[in-house]
């Protein structure tokens, strides 16, 4: 199979898990023609790149997408609120944005189609992108429960 043909079927791959995951049309504008990737040893994709910067990782236990700063921030100018977001309290932004876990009492609204899981944008108001992560929580709880972690959160804005 020639490189061409391979990169192509990858290229394909990872927009068909982001569509799946985060809904369809999602794929096309979160990873550009321009894509890189790197591989498993099994030749498996692992990281998506534009660039030097990594956009997103597909995890080998189940084959969803992990974003990058860089993944995120493209795929918050690509969905439109409430889309997968995390609106936590103006006061706790810096905290979030450094790299800290999103707890359930400073979650002032969150999608409702959230899961458990679901790789999440958390964001203060006014849609100010903060950090990126992984639910905890459905969206739901997190509005509901007042104690614990509601979002583990994988990067901050850099």
């Amino acid at each position: 199979m020639s490189t061409n043909c391979f990169e192509t079927s990858s290229h394909e791959r990872v927009r068909t898990i982001a569509d799946l995951q985060f809904g369809r049309g999602v794929g096309a504008a979160l990873f550009p023609d321009e894509v890189g990737f790197t591989r498993s040893t099994t030749g498996r994709v692992r990281n998506i790149m534009l660039g030097n910067e990594r956009l997103a990782t597909v995890r080998a236990q189940d084959g969803r997408l992990t974003l990058g700063p860089a993944g995120a921030r493209r795929l918050h100018a690509v969905l439109s609120p409430p889309s997968y977001r995390v609106v936590i309290l103006d006061e706790v932004e810096e905290f979030v944005a450094a790299g800290k876990n999103a707890m359930a009492r400073h979650v002032v609204q969150a999608d409702g189609q959230i899961r458990a899981g679901d790789e999440v944008l958390i964001v203060a108001s006014g849609d100010r992108f903060v950090a990126t992560g992984t639910a905890i929580l459905s969206g739901d709880e997190m509005t509901a429960c007042m104690y614990g972690v509601a979002v583990n959160v994988r990067s901050g804005r850099e």
